[in-house]
């Protein structure tokens, strides 16, 4: 029975472990991460673009194919307002190259095998043998700092809220 509550206990520990301290106005964690196309990409080489930075538990599930393809279908309203788009999971480079291929998706997935950005960003589940990020994104300004965090992304409605997010804060800006 102990033994039980101790692994129970430890499981939940490791899936709370995850609280997120970020808030909006801290610096972007940085990050160096591979995409589909083995290109090495650093969170610092987007400085001066707004980066709409998006987590999503794994490749070719239903809602991060919808959450996939509706940044593929926005991605030239998304250029319009100079934004980059980094699409985050723990999926492989393998895993990434077949999914971006199938649906021809023009920008970044990148593999955090690992979990180590997810985990920085709060977004990692981590049931001790079983991870995977947690649907959630950020808007970062070209100056590298969260401006916008979202949790629990309604994979259908995110991007239009992103596109009208993104308008609102760089009208602000001017």
């Amino acid at each position: 029975m102990f033994q039980k509550l101790t692994l129970f206990a430890l499981t939940i520990a490791s899936f709370s472990a995850q609280a997120n301290p970020l808030k909006i106005g801290d610096l972007a964690p940085g990050f160096t991460l591979y995409n589909q196309h083995q290109e090495q990409i650093k969170l610092s080489g987007q400085q001066g673009k707004w980066v709409v930075l998006y987590f999503y538990p794994k490749n070719d599930t239903p809602g991060c194919t919808t959450e996939a393809c509706s940044f593929r279908d926005n991605v030239n309203k998304l250029i319009q307002k100079k934004a980059v788009i980094l699409g985050v999971s723990l999926d492989s480079l393998d895993s990434h190259q077949a999914f971006a291929k199938k649906y021809q998706l023009p920008f970044s997935l990148l593999s955090d095998s690992e979990g180590n950005v997810a985990a920085k960003y709060g977004a990692l589940s981590d049931f001790i043998v079983f991870k995977f990020a947690k649907r959630h994104s950020f808007i970062i300004d070209p100056s590298g700092h969260i401006v916008k965090i979202y949790r629990d992304v309604d994979p259908q409605e995110h991007v239009g809220i992103v596109l009208k997010e993104l308008n609102t804060l760089q009208n602000a800006k001017h």
